[in-house]
């Protein structure tokens, strides 16, 4: 046997296996939503969890994976209603780690301003301002404030070729904001997609994408990026998650 064979084993430990269970917030593309056609030549919309990129995680990791997401989502809909309504909020469904992966919908599709980490406070009941920040922000707090230990992954948007100078100025402000709201509530860690992965350009389009959405190779690839990243946050930061162990408990290192 190689006397070498354990020497990469730290670095090429996937970290994201500390986690026992996930939850994913997000949108259609959280939900590994599959675009048809119909004879008629209508779209339609189809949520398959199974090929989420979260459940491709769970897949590859071992992790209990809990899909709170639905195509169409955004902050506001899921906070006012969605959440209750699906009953996500209940202590028994409380994750150790949650991604947040939203704004697509909110940003481009209800043209919502983006605001600023001013928009919300810890209590995590309503938004101070009507603003995407302001919604997402008060949205996270809620679940922080379900799962105070919890450690959660905000997803920002990869860039893509197609953005005009409007939307790519969305995109970038979405990108800012995530490390903003990480910033303000701790525990936050931002898996960077639009600084990390490669752009989204015609030739992802062609191999990866289906219907203005993602194939099930886009959503496992995706699931490799967000993986990678939030396996080398974990490597670069291991002190704030020596306690994994202990979410959800009233159990500490030391006192």
């Amino acid at each position: 046997m190689d006397k070498d064979i354990l020497k990469n084993a730290e670095k090429e430990t996937g970290w994201l296996s500390i986690f026992r269970t996930i939850a994913y917030v997000g949108d259609s593309l959280s939900s590994g939503e599959l675009v048809s056609v119909d004879k008629n030549g209508n779209y339609e919309y189809n949520d398959y969890f199974e090929y989420s990129w979260g459940q491709y995680i769970a897949r590859k990791y071992g992790n209990t994976a809990y899909n709170f997401s639905r195509g169409g989502m955004t902050a506001k809909e899921y906070l006012e209603s969605f959440g209750d309504r699906m009953r996500y909020f209940r202590p028994e469904l409380a994750a150790q780690a949650y991604f947040f992966a939203l704004g697509e919908n909110d940003l481009f599709g209800r043209k919502q301003e983006p605001g600023t980490v001013d928009d919300f406070d810890e209590d995590g009941v309503a938004p101070l301002r009507d603003t995407f920040a302001g919604w997402f922000g008060t949205l996270l707090m809620r679940y922080k404030n379900l799962q105070p230990r919890a450690k959660f992954f905000l997803v920002a948007m990869p860039d893509r070729y197609d953005d005009d100078e409007f939307h790519a100025g969305l995109r970038k402000r979405h990108h800012e904001l995530m490390y903003e709201i990480a910033a303000k509530v701790g525990s936050a860690y931002v898996i960077d997609l639009y600084e990390y992965a490669p752009l989204d350009d015609e030739e992802f389009f062609r191999r990866h994408m289906m219907n203005g959405h993602l194939t099930p190779s886009g959503y496992l690839l995706t699931a490799e990026f967000i993986s990678r990243l939030a396996d080398a946050i974990i490597d670069e930061n291991m002190a704030d998650f020596r306690e994994v162990g202990f979410i959800g408990t009233s159990l500490v290192e030391k006192r």
